[in-house]
């Protein structure tokens, strides 16, 4: 008997997909936040990679 929280092996591909994304995203935001000159625009990028990492975390807590 199969329990609602197993995830088939397509969505477990997909989740893995989505992370990698996520994790990117973040990484790419916070890399322009460190760049940038203008403060507000920095802060924007930042709080951009800071919904990138909390999506990132929801879709770990998927696997």
């Amino acid at each position: 008997m199969e329990s609602k929280n197993m995830l088939t092996t397509k969505e477990a591909t997909l989740i893995s997909d989505l992370l990698t994304m996520e994790e990117w995203a973040c990484k790419k935001a916070r890399l322009y936040a460190r760049t940038l000159t203008d403060m507000s625009l920095a802060e924007e990028f930042n709080k951009i990679a800071d919904r990138h990492e909390k999506r990132f975390y929801a879709l770990l807590e998927l696997l």
